[in-house]
């Protein structure tokens, strides 16, 4: 009942006071934006949703459109603003996303919707992440964020999948909340250096990313939640 009609309602429930509240931040920061880098100042892309159907998703804009000699923009760490890289490290910069689950394209709590190129490197248990819909936030945020590797991220999405209820939603806001305040798991994405998911079997090729760390369970969730790959 939860996963089919709950958690829309308990979406809606948050979001639109969350909206309203939130309105003279996001002009403030808005505004900011448009007199330090100009227009625009949304910055949208194409993301991976629900069973893998792409839809654009909307963050605030924290990079330069900088490019090298030959008209290719720089890497993302070397065009981040330090205002840019506040909003991130704050996830502020996520607010707009309030947007999307209004719409209907995210749930506030869910695996983060990553890019579409990527949906041929997941292996077929990974793709199960796309069984619900993605989140402005989601479990890995318990367990350390961007500063994780894919394999750790991408397990904790499924066990979401498996598990997801209205308690555990619940559970994973107030720790958001936490970690958010904290600034815990943002170094790499705040500076712009969050590798590119290449896939599981081609990590294990090339070695990018340290081995995924045994899944614990996180302070923040009950004892029978333990997650298990």
């Amino acid at each position: 009942m939860y996963r089919s009609f709950g958690k829309r309602l308990f979406d809606l429930i948050l979001v639109v006071p969350a909206l309203i509240v939130l309105a003279p931040l996001m002009l403030v920061i808005a505004a900011l934006i448009w007199k330090q880098m100009g227009r625009p100042i949304i910055f949208t892309q194409e993301r991976a949703g629900l069973h893998g159907k792409p839809f654009r998703i909307f963050k605030f804009r924290t990079m330069t459109n900088a490019c090298d000699p030959e008209g290719r923009l720089l890497p993302d760490y070397e065009r981040i603003t330090p205002f840019g890289r506040f909003l991130r490290s704050t996830s502020l910069d996520e607010l707009p996303q309030l947007w999307n689950v209004l719409r209907g394209e995210m749930s506030l709590i869910g695996p983060r919707p990553l890019l579409v190129r990527y949906l041929d490197r997941y292996t077929p248990e990974q793709n199960r992440r796309h069984e619900v819909k993605p989140g402005l936030t989601g479990l890995p945020a318990l367990f350390g964020r961007n500063d994780q590797n894919w394999d750790a991220i991408l397990a904790q999405d499924v066990w979401y999948v498996n598990h997801l209820s209205f308690w555990l939603d619940l559970k994973i806001i107030v720790g958001t909340l936490i970690v958010v305040l904290a600034r815990k798991g943002v170094s790499r994405s705040a500076d712009g250096h969050v590798p590119e998911f290449m896939g599981t079997a081609a990590a294990a090729a090339t070695g990018p990313e340290p081995p995924a760390p045994a899944l614990e369970t996180s302070p923040l969730l009950e004892r029978d939640q333990t997650i298990t790959v």
